[in-house]
């Protein structure tokens, strides 16, 4: 069932015409990020903005975001492509935006950074899922990536939130959630979305 992707079908004078409904979003220059931030999920999403960036760069693109967050490196790929491109990028919770995904929703153009108004948003330091195993030394430098990998992200969370860099340590020292106004008193987003104007 998860596979099933809904067909849009649009008549035009040349006939009817379907699109998979994501082709179809695109269309009207709208991403989504649906589920966790992976290697496979950044390549689809910065594709999708280099695309939309060679399509028409004055226009901004619209970048939904229901993600519980995933690999920090991943994300990273996409905020560089965010900023990379001439294209404004409006970012939008839909559901959750999660660890990784908490970055990519603040990471938005300034005033343009929205949630929905059930939406939540969760912070915490970056961590590495499974077991890990090796020599002393192995575990040394990941412990080290570790500690760098969580002064970036502590520091890109301030520049954006204009929270001091204490605050960002404190908080995300274990999960931070937030409602959708709490994450705007934060700073990780602009406005609260009730209903589209």
């Amino acid at each position: 069932m998860s596979n099933l992707i809904p067909v849009v079908i649009e008549q035009t004078s040349r006939g009817e015409r379907s699109y998979d409904i994501f082709s179809r979003l695109l269309n009207d220059r709208i991403i989504m990020l649906n589920g966790m931030v992976t290697n496979e999920s950044a390549s689809l999403i910065i594709a999708q903005m280099l695309f939309l960036e060679s399509a028409d760069c004055d226009k901004d693109i619209h970048f939904y975001i229901n993600s519980p967050g995933g690999s920090v490196t991943d994300g990273f790929a996409i905020i560089d492509t965010m900023n990379y491109i001439k294209c404004d990028v409006s970012t939008i919770s839909v559901g959750q935006s999660g660890s990784a995904a908490s970055l990519l929703l603040a990471s938005g153009k300034k005033g343009k950074r929205f949630a929905l108004k059930n939406s939540e948003v969760m912070i915490h330091q970056p961590s590495i899922s499974g077991g890990l195993q090796g020599q002393a030394t192995d575990i040394k430098i990941h412990s080290d990536w570790l500690e760098k990998t969580k002064e970036t992200l502590n520091g890109i969370y301030s520049r954006l939130t204009g929270q001091p860099i204490q605050k960002i340590n404190e908080d995300m020292e274990r999960d931070c959630y937030m409602t959708a106004e709490q994450a705007k008193e934060y700073g990780l987003i602009d406005k609260i979305l009730l209903y589209r104007t």
